[in-house]
């Protein structure tokens, strides 16, 4: 009998078994079910862990300019599973290039109900911020 067959069968059957395993890479993850309404907004909302993409997604963003030159962020964050979920936010304000102005605000716990929506409020402590990302992780 010819051992090439064997071989090259027994090569190609290691290649099938292996090339279904994927390596998962770590976050930051977008939101999975935006709708077609906010689709432009959520790209500044951004989900640090695989648990928070799994169960969290941001329905919409609403920013406006205070009267003393400050930015005001509103995120309507969704609770996607059945269950009531624990998670952390935060904001991070940038200037009109997208660096960071030293002004971020601290994690805060926010619990989710059953499928529930939730608007959060950030508000910039200086008129630098033009620009802003929305952070989301699993409570720790």
């Amino acid at each position: 009998m010819n051992p090439k067959p064997v071989i090259l069968a027994t090569a190609l059957a290691t290649v099938a078994l292996f090339a279904g395993c994927a390596t998962v890479e770590p976050g930051p993850f977008r939101p999975l079910d935006t709708t077609k309404f906010t689709l432009e907004n959520t790209d500044k909302f951004v989900l640090l862990d695989q648990p928070a993409q799994y169960s969290v997604t941001c329905t919409g963003l609403q920013e406006r300019t205070l009267g003393d030159g400050r930015l005001e962020v509103v995120a309507n964050v969704k609770n996607r599973e059945s269950r009531r979920i624990q998670v952390q936010i935060n904001c991070v304000f940038k200037d009109e290039l997208g660096y960071s102005t030293a002004d971020e605000t601290p994690f805060q716990t926010l619990i989710l109900s059953e499928n529930a929506t939730e608007a959060v409020h950030f508000t910039a402590m200086n008129t630098k911020a033009k620009k802003y990302t929305i952070r989301v992780r699993q409570a720790r």
